[in-house]
């Protein structure tokens, strides 16, 4: 079963994967109760506390928790109780403002006393010393989410799996959009090929494309900024080797609508989780943004400043405030793109990909990560702390169904406008009434479920819905 399932609405288009070139086609805001869904009754009145919700990444994890589940009681965590009014009053009812600070584990656990939930996207999260929310969701048990985007944070959240089966409670790291639904796409690629391929999966190369800041202001700015004081983690035949950050551009096509982009080396969580738990042995992930001259900035952050000067977090602060102006000057121009595209290779020769465009980063990341959320209130994650393509995964490394289809792209893609979501190369589908044209004029229908490999073959010309 695989990751792509989308929208009625959303296109696809598959060609033969020398030829990356995506069909976007526009998505109508549909209000409609197709939208909601349904959890099961002993959870269908759950608490979500969402700490950084007044920001941009949590405000619309929020929005899309409480479009997609209107009995969610919305807890929004902040600093700020202005902003969280603000945030409340969008929201409507089933929602509340509670101040919180992260930092202070007295003031974490009073807030989470009473909610069954916790989404972590408070960043950002380089640089932090300690897991403090996610101990504190232990003590209290409660089910945890965060949206981390940095490896050491990550990995050391990974230590408190032990812990976290211990209080029984269920727990994911790098749960937003990427990481996140990334490594989803990449645990669905090597899935299929693992099926379908005689070879093995060889090589994983993830390509992230921003347009600006993504509409998500200054957290993504001072992770932007933090990540350049870090060493790039990559794996080569299995070695892990180190790499200058934002070094090592490749000019990336990410189809219709963004075309081709420069993108560089950053150090990123996914690297590591696909290397060790989908066993990939060459993994390496690239970043781009726009316009051009954002990326020969952070290259030249990269030479100019020492790595100590930009892990430093106050540092880094203050050259925020410097640029946030500028970079949302340049974010009215630029607007908020975001695309994702993974590919992967095979001993065989194989090679296939999946790739997401989308014209606002600021809906999307809170669409996906409300997706990861709705998979833990169903009851489809086991307690313990799990990495995105951990938590798809049974024992026998086969994907559970119930946990694939909350992290589903019709979450992505339904609530929201410009969408394309498909993969090259192969693709197993699930929906209904789909009528797979081919370029002699035949058609093949299906109905639940229908599987095919365009490797070498040009026979497949689109999805018509």
């Amino acid at each position: 079963m695989a990751f792509v399932m989308i929208a009625r609405q959303a296109l696809f288009q598959l060609k033969s994967s020398t030829s990356v070139k995506a069909c976007v086609k526009e998505c109508k805001h549909d209000n409609s109760n197709s939208n909601v869904v349904q959890l099961p009754e002993k959870t269908r009145n759950s608490s979500v506390l969402v700490l950084g919700g007044t920001g941009r990444v949590g405000g619309s994890t929020a929005t899309a928790l409480s479009k997609l589940c209107p009995d969610l009681r919305i807890v929004i965590g902040g600093r700020n109780r202005e902003k969280g009014a603000a945030m409340v009053g969008q929201l409507g009812r089933n929602s509340e403002f509670t101040e919180v600070n992260i930092e202070n584990v007295d003031s974490l656990g009073a807030a989470l006393k009473d909610v069954d939930l916790v989404v972590h996207a408070a960043g950002p999260f380089q640089q932090a010393a300690k897991c403090t929310v996610l101990e504190a969701a232990i003590e209290t048990k409660t089910a945890y989410l965060d949206v981390c985007d940095d490896t050491s944070y990550a990995l050391r959240a990974k230590s408190f799996k032990d812990k976290a089966l211990a209080a029984n409670i269920p727990a994911i790291t790098t749960g937003g959009i990427y990481p996140g639904v990334s490594n989803v796409m990449a645990a669905q690629l090597v899935r299929a090929a693992k099926t379908e391929s005689k070879g093995k999966p060889e090589r994983l190369r993830f390509y992230y494309y921003t347009a600006g800041s993504g509409g998500a202001g200054p957290t993504i700015l001072a992770t932007s900024f933090l990540l350049l004081g870090e060493e790039v983690v990559a794996y080569n035949k299995g070695e892990k080797i180190k790499l200058k950050p934002y070094s090592g551009m490749l000019n990336i096509d990410f189809g219709k609508g963004i075309g081709k982009r420069d993108v560089y080396l950053l150090n990123l969580p996914e690297v590591r989780s696909a290397h060790d738990v989908l066993g990939i042995p060459t993994v390496s992930a690239r970043f781009g943004t726009a316009p051009f001259f954002w990326n020969w900035g952070m290259s030249a952050m990269t030479n100019l400043l020492s790595p100590e000067f930009l892990k430093d977090r106050t540092k880094v602060q203050q050259l925020v405030q410097l640029f946030d102006p500028l970079v949302r000057a340049v974010d009215g121009i630029a607007g908020e793109r975001v695309s994702m595209r993974v590919d992967l290779e095979c001993t065989d020769g194989r090679h296939t990909l999946g790739l997401f465009s989308h014209r606002k980063l600021s809906i999307s990341v809170g669409n996906a990560t409300a997706a990861f959320a709705l998979a833990i209130l169903e009851g489809s994650t086991q307690p313990g702390v799990w990495f995105p393509e951990e938590a798809t995964l049974d024992g026998g490394n086969r994907p559970k169904r119930a946990w694939i289809r909350n992290i589903r792209v019709r979450i992505l893609g339904k609530l929201s406008k410009p969408t394309a979501f498909f993969f090259l190369g192969f693709a197993t589908i699930h929906l209904k009434g789909i009528t797979i044209q081919d370029s002699g004029g035949g058609d093949y229908r299906f109905i639940r479920r229908f599987s095919f490999s365009t490797k070498g073959c040009r026979l497949f010309r689109g999805l018509l819905f």
